[in-house]
């Protein structure tokens, strides 16, 4: 017999060879099988964590921002050679489909090569004679040490929002990754060790509530930047602030994609396939709801239909279009839903659970409701998998109001020919990112990610000049030097003003 793999944390540079007291199975979702125990940090472990990152500061912080960018610079090219490597682990752990995983680093990619411009972004300003013989200038420092909870649908994209800022900044970071599918991240550990990151600059934690409990309270954290859930966004946020922590918690979504009649339904089909159903549906930019505005529902629906019928659904690794969810708790409760929308009344287009995949993966096909209320389940709450939702609306303004008054307001999308109802619809929606005609409006890193309503917690999106701002604490310094310093010579300047 062989003894299942442990997979520990990564503390100062190296694996953490302390005592595991608790572990987590890590599973292949296509298979069912565990591939792994992860180990679960308890609170010493997050204090070793912690004050390897907190020695580590008092050197990297002082660190030039050439040194600083050479490292970024060599971990870019490091991920970029083992991106497939790194996108293998994603889709034996996670499940999603090999291209999708790739698909993720390369996303993560682009906030690395953002933060390899680092001097430039923490350029600050400077004001000169603002009184006689007085100038003011402001300066942008690091924090110290800050954490990153991250979660288990994008294990190195998301992580990768924040850790290369934070450490092009001067900060220090324990990253606790999800314990259902950390390997990604120790991974990505490796190679900033190789990139020639000092020890102590970079680590990871496994856990659960646990770790966590101990990072959002640990006096030597300055910052948390999480993705999650909704629920756990606010107690992360309301957590971290009670500890006098700097914390930028991004939650659930539900998002719409309203299809004006106009519109190229071709098109809106496509769009709906490849938002609705990419990576099962586990993302929080996947479109969930489409109000279709009449007299085009029939027809798109169809289309959606027929769409869906050439979906593959398998295991990630075998040519699949969709792979399994991530464990089989989350799959049957994505099945709950399911019911829960029939019973509620909603027509059952397409059924999931009907899927025929071999093996005893986490596996639930896509599904497709039509004449959806907003008063159903189904709508209201976040699924987080496979199942996309037709609403019907007899105008834009009765399409705006679905979408305006839904408690999330993470993304969305408007699909239509009409300049002047897409340009009315990007000033008058409420939420953080909008696309039009482009189904999943992630933006790229140099601007910021992040929604509004109960999507965001917090002022500060992530990446972009936000994240630069998140990472760093503003200062201004006015000063006054007499004239000149080295031989006392008096030029007239009067010494007060």
């Amino acid at each position: 017999m062989t003894q299942t793999k442990i997979i520990t944390h990564w503390i100062n540079g190296a694996l953490d060879t302390g005592k595991t007291e608790r572990t987590s199975e890590v599973f292949n979702p296509a298979t069912g099988q565990v591939s792994a125990n992860v180990a679960l940090a308890n609170v010493a472990t997050v204090d070793k964590a912690v004050t390897a990152a907190s020695d580590a500061f008092v050197s990297w912080r002082h660190s030039s921002l050439t040194k600083r960018t050479q490292v970024l610079f060599a971990f870019r090219e490091l991920v970029l050679q083992n991106k497939e490597k790194i996108a293998a682990l994603i889709t034996a752990e996670h499940g999603k489909v090999l291209s999708d995983a790739a698909g993720e680093v390369t996303r993560g990619l682009e906030v690395v090569e953002f933060a390899c411009g680092i001097p430039h972004l923490l350029k600050g300003g400077f004001s000169e004679e603002v009184s006689t013989g007085v100038d003011v200038y402001s300066i942008r420092q690091p924090l110290g040490p800050v954490a990153i909870i991250s979660p288990f649908n994008f294990p190195a994209m998301v992580p990768m929002w924040f850790f290369p800022i934070a450490i092009a900044c001067g900060n220090t970071v324990v990253l606790k990754p999800s314990e259902k599918d950390p390997s990604a991240a120790m991974l990505l550990a490796e190679l900033w060790k190789e990139a020639g990151l000092p020890d102590g600059v970079f680590n990871v934690v496994h856990g659960d509530k646990e770790s966590v409990d101990a990072l959002l309270t640990h006096p030597g954290i300055k910052s948390v930047s999480f993705v999650g859930s909704t629920p756990i966004a606010k107690y992360v946020y309301e957590t971290g602030t009670k500890h006098g922590k700097r914390v930028q918690a991004l939650g659930g979504a539900k998002n719409h994609m309203v299809v004006l009649p106009d519109s190229d339904l071709e098109l809106a089909a496509d769009a709906a396939i490849n938002a609705g159903f990419g990576s099962a549906g586990e993302r929080c930019m996947a479109i969930s709801a489409i109000v279709a505005v009449e007299p085009i529902a029939n027809a798109l629906v169809a289309k959606i239909k027929s769409r869906m019928a050439d979906i593959k659904t398998g295991d990630g690794t075998k040519g699949s279009d969709m792979g399994p969810l991530v464990t089989k708790v989350h799959r049957d409760k994505v099945a709950s839903y399911i019911e829960a929308g029939e019973r509620a009344g909603a027509t059952l287009v397409e059924d999931g659970r009907k899927v025929k995949v071999d093996g005893d993966g986490f596996f639930l096909g896509p599904t497709l409701f039509d004449n959806v209320t907003p008063d159903m389940s189904i709508y209201k709450e976040e699924i987080f998998g496979p199942v996309l939702s037709i609403l019907r609306a007899n105008t834009y303004d009765e399409a705006l109001s679905l979408v305006n008054s839904h408690p999330y307001g993470n993304g969305t999308a408007i699909f239509t020919n009409d300049g002047g109802a897409a340009r009315r619809f990007q000033n008058e929606v409420e939420v953080g990112m909008v696309g039009i005609n482009v189904p999943i409006p992630v933006p790229m890193a140099y601007f910021s990610f992040g929604g509004w309503k109960n999507s965001l917690f917090g002022d500060t999106h992530a990446h972009g000049t936000e994240g630069v701002h998140f990472f760093t604490r503003g200062k201004v310094v006015t000063s006054r030097w007499l004239d000149p310093s080295h031989g006392g010579i008096n030029l007239g300047f009067p010494q007060n003003s």
